[in-house]
């Protein structure tokens, strides 16, 4: 069954909340959210609410959006101090849902931003990646993050892969719209199943990403199809169990003494802190990392919410700040021999 929503500008067709996902989600969320859960869900089904940041391509630097941005009223986000937060890397945001024009692509023309959600950034500025090293983007379609990364530093190397054919075609496009040819010479876009990447390539990567597949709340709140929402809703137990064989992948193909972060875009518990609680209860050479002092840092424009776990945290869509749900947890690899 499909509810209505109102359209949030004239013009545009209205989005259609599918009732069986947000009974499901309702039944999960009260509980494991508390009384946030009025606030997350009132904000995950208002479209209208919804706020998009501007991340500045420095490869293409739009001195004039800039300062069109900053007579619009938009900050710059980050502006705590965060323990890594390179100069390089600048997005704006502004505190109403206004959405700019997506750019067109046009083969040769890089383009001047990338329109994301601003949480988003948060697993890439976790990564900590400088110039120079090894880094594995395990699961990088559509290549927002692979962008922000790039942002960031200079990889001596970087490998985006996805599994997802479809999917792979949107990576290499945002690639291409981004990134100069000089430096998409030293990045490898591959098509492996993520669960064969720590065979394959053992002990390779400084920094690995791991923005796991996992039940994406906002897209699957406006799914069309019912029966296909309820098949989604029945698979959903699977995909703890996916999410685990890829980190356990990714923890292979981690050099000892790098750093790994997994992230989700949905607010479940089993896909979040149980997924890294197994994680760390059955690897002895991985270890925690302490995050907690970006939820401090970041309190201005985020709403955080509990995780019972000092390396992970749970950005979860509010009011003024509709960011999220995004889930990070940071993980570094020891120099002694694992399970």
């Amino acid at each position: 069954m499909l509810t209505r929503l109102k359209a949030p500008t004239e013009g545009k067709l209205a989005k259609q909340i599918c009732k069986v996902v947000l009974d499901h989600f309702e039944k999960q969320y009260s509980k494991e959210l508390g009384d946030a859960w009025d606030t997350v869900r009132f904000i995950l089904t208002s479209p209208s609410c919804w706020q998009y940041a501007v991340l500045l391509n420095r490869f293409n630097y739009p001195f004039e959006l800039e300062k069109d941005l900053h007579l619009k009223g938009y900050h710059k986000l980050f502006q705590g101090s965060l323990p890594y937060y390179p100069k390089s890397m600048k997005c704006y945001l502004s505190k109403t849902p206004y959405r700019m024009t997506s750019e067109r692509h046009q083969i040769g023309n890089l383009k001047k931003y990338y329109l994301l959600n601003a949480a988003s950034l948060l697993p890439v500025l976790a990564l900590e990646v400088q110039d120079g090293e090894k880094v594995l983007d395990l699961c990088a379609a559509p290549g927002g993050k692979s962008v922000a990364l790039l942002q960031c530093a200079y990889p001596g190397y970087l490998h985006c892969n996805e599994y997802d054919s479809l999917r792979l075609r949107w990576l290499k496009r945002t690639l291409e719209s981004f990134i100069p040819q000089p430096l998409i010479n030293t990045i490898k876009v591959s098509e492996l199943d993520g669960r064969d990447m720590g065979e394959s390539q053992p002990e390779s990567f400084d920094k690995v990403l791991v923005d796991a597949p996992c039940s994406n709340d906002r897209s699957w709140l406006f799914s069309s199809d019912s029966q296909k929402a309820a098949c989604m809703i029945s698979q959903r137990r699977n995909l703890p169990v996916l999410q685990i064989e890829l980190l356990r992948s990714a923890i292979k193909a981690l050099r000892p003494g790098g750093l790994l972060v997994y992230s989700t875009c949905t607010l479940s518990k089993a896909e979040n802190q149980d997924v890294i609680s197994e994680i760390l209860n059955s690897h002895s050479n991985i270890m925690p990392v302490d995050i907690k002092g970006i939820t401090k840092t970041c309190s201005q424009d985020f709403t955080f919410a509990p995780t019972g776990q000092e390396c992970g945290l749970l950005v979860i869509p509010d009011k003024g700040k509709a960011w999220g749900p995004m889930y990070v947890a940071k993980l570094k690899k020891s120099w002694s021999m694992g399970k």
